[in-house]
């Protein structure tokens, strides 16, 4: 267990004042209480039904693990793996988008209590492992239609993130709608709701982020992810490749391919192509294990980190240059957000919540705010120097990853 990562993420924002006069009241959509420490569904469908806020309180919602119904302590030990537990639900990709949430511990007499706070998000609807859970007083359960276009009405009221505005002057028939029924939506929802759900594809389309109602047309992401031609309205949304010969753009370059088109299909393209022709094996000494020049999840984790950040108001596309010693990738927009110079990479922002969103779902990263740190692991693992990060904010961001020698 990480105590340091554990301490680094516990910060008391209910005192406990407030909390004991929460404690007596009964559950409501703001209250959940609890004594399981291993019910990971429970405590999933709890923080995801308060980041949707379906009531519009705008205030956080508690999920109190350690006491009874009736305001009675259970007696129990919160230990640091029950606080992790509850923190991995934060960035693990099981709640979509990541809900922003705090877990703090208190100690009384009678027993301790792990404590849940969670705000209401500010790009709804949430869900969580693909399905979308709200509370309305006591009851609490899947959203029906009615309450899924409430939280999708009100994403459009106050969300002004760049890729879930509307992409005026494009219709339904810029998207590839097979591409959205047949690759994504199996993996956006969970199957037992798709099974049953009878909602119009543009409601389906707007509740995903990809759509916006109001404006009848897609929003920036659905042109991102699905769009039969997304340069047309984002002239921007491409990854430039190019292999240079020497160490430098001054030197004569080998090939070039420009990477464009939807990014649910560009994605898998890119990675297949860094399997076949960047990750080369390095042939060992008699007895060892084979190395690669450049490990998979590295060279992978920080180009699509470059997709799902890139500024894609700019028109440059995303440069991934490899040289004779090194590759370097760069992308229009810096750091973003919360995430600073002196806190990068243990703070994460999203410029495009609504496409990291998509590529999560989609399954070509893991979890969020920790694409970056796993690079520098892997790098570090496979022998490869450190990378090099340089952020001109809020221009541009680049990094230099060296090659195994």
């Amino acid at each position: 267990m990480n105590k340091a990562r554990i301490e680094e993420n516990i910060k008391i924002m209910i005192s406990k004042e407030e909390l004991e006069k929460l404690l007596p009241l009964l559950e409501q959509d703001r209250i959940e209480k609890t004594i399981s420490v291993n019910d990971a569904n429970k405590f999933g469908e709890a923080i995801c039904a308060f980041a949707n806020d379906l009531a519009n309180h705008k205030l956080p919602g508690y999920l109190i693990v350690g006491a009874h119904d009736d305001v009675t302590m259970a007696g129990m030990k919160i230990t640091e793996q029950n606080l992790q537990t509850l923190l991995d639900f934060r960035t693990d990709g099981r709640i979509v988008p990541p809900p922003s949430m705090i877990v703090t511990k208190f100690d009384y007499p009678h027993g301790e209590l792990a404590v849940v706070e969670v705000q209401p998000h500010f790009s709804p609807p949430v869900r969580f492992k693909g399905k979308l859970c709200v509370r309305a007083g006591i009851r609490k359960g899947i959203a029906n239609e009615a309450e899924e276009r409430i939280l999708t009405e009100k994403r459009s009221a106050f969300a002004r993130t760049f890729d879930v505005l509307p992409c005026k002057g494009s219709s339904l028939e810029d998207i590839s709608v097979d591409l959205f029924k047949l690759r994504y939506l199996p993996s956006a929802i969970d199957a037992a709701t798709l099974a049953e759900n009878g909602r119009e594809l543009k409601s389906q389309l707007a509740s995903l982020k990809f759509y916006d109602i109001k404006e009848d047309c897609p929003t920036y992401a659905g042109i991102l992810m699905f769009g039969t031609n997304p340069r047309f309205f984002i002239p921007g949304a491409s990854v430039q490749y190019v292999r240079f010969k020497g160490q430098d753009e001054a030197s004569d370059f080998e090939f070039e391919h420009r990477f464009e088109g939807d990014l649910t299909t560009q994605l898998a393209q890119m990675e297949e192509f860094i399997k076949a022709n960047i990750v080369k094996l390095v042939l060992p000494e008699l007895g060892a294990e084979y190395v690669s020049c450049y490990p998979l999840r590295a060279v992978k984790e920080l180009l699509f980190n470059a997709v799902v950040h890139k500024d894609y108001q700019s028109n440059a596309p995303i440069k991934f240059y490899e040289f004779s010693d090194s590759i370097e990738i760069s992308n229009a927009g810096g750091l973003y957000g919360k995430a600073r110079p002196e806190n990068f990479p243990n703070e994460n922002d999203y410029r495009n919540p609504a496409i990291a969103e998509a590529v999560k779902n989609l399954g070509f990263v893991n979890g969020f705010n920790v694409g970056v740190k796993a690079a520098m692991a892997a790098l570090s693992k496979n022998g490869n120097p450190p990378p090099r990060f340089v952020n001109d904010q809020p221009a541009s961001f680049f990094v230099k990853i060296f090659k195994r020698v």
